[in-house]
């Protein structure tokens, strides 16, 4: 599942995509109010952490311009704890209001609230023509075989899945799956993809993983 998370506070920020990353989450962060309202208008997200004091555009504006567009779940998280905070909040359309400072459990709980309350729910099933990945019982198959992934690899897969047909770019990569910055100089990117394709590409006429040179990869099912 996707959550955007829109905080400018950058420790903070790298906090919460650290963890939520943890829990398998997929998680895009925009900095400031413009790119945060854009990201949600024209992103597809199944979730957004909604600060309130941001630059340019403040988190009421953007709950306001979503709602007109989208129902997308919005959990605030705030420092504004004034009983008509919350209330401006939650009447202008958001689904849960957390003051900071909090306790990232609870935040946790609350976030899997709102998703099985939800909209929106993912199967524990991915496929991509004759690929599957299934999340529950952590296997992998193509064409009925199974695939030996290791933990990053099916991490990795589980990711390009949910995001296919995006070019991933390697710093996307690093960040959300080795939860490192990109160094130019590693070459660990490209080792694991090189593995993880001969797994579910050598043996198959079909290709699904390709690079795009000089942006990154993308798990796609094209024409022959």
């Amino acid at each position: 599942m996707r959550i955007l998370v829109i905080e400018d506070e950058r420790k903070l920020a790298d906090y919460l995509q650290k963890g939520l990353s943890q829990q398998n989450y997929v998680v895009d962060v925009a900095r400031d109010g413009q790119d945060g309202r854009h990201a949600a208008l024209e992103g597809n997200y199944d979730l957004v952490v909604l600060d309130v004091m941001l630059p340019d555009i403040d988190g009421f504006g953007i709950l306001a311009d979503l709602r007109q567009r989208k129902d997308t779940p919005v959990l605030m998280l705030t420092a504004r704890d004034k009983v008509e905070d919350r209330v401006r909040g939650l009447e202008g359309g958001a689904d849960d209001y957390l003051v900071k400072p909090f306790a990232f459990s609870e935040l946790l709980a609350r976030i899997h609230a709102l998703l099985r309350r939800g909209r929106v729910q993912e199967s524990t099933l991915l496929t991509l023509g004759d690929l599957e990945l299934d999340l529950a019982r952590r296997k992998a198959s193509r064409a009925g075989t199974r695939l030996d992934l290791t933990a990053k690899e099916f991490t990795l897969l589980a990711l390009m899945l949910r995001r296919r047909g995006e070019v991933l770019s390697r710093t996307m990569l690093a960040e959300q799956v080795w939860d490192m910055n990109f160094d130019g100089d590693t070459n660990v990117i490209e080792v694991a993809v090189r593995r993880l394709r001969a797994k579910i590409d050598d043996s198959f006429d079909t290709k699904l993983l390709h690079t795009v040179r000089g942006m990154g990869y993308v798990l796609e099912l094209r024409d022959q």
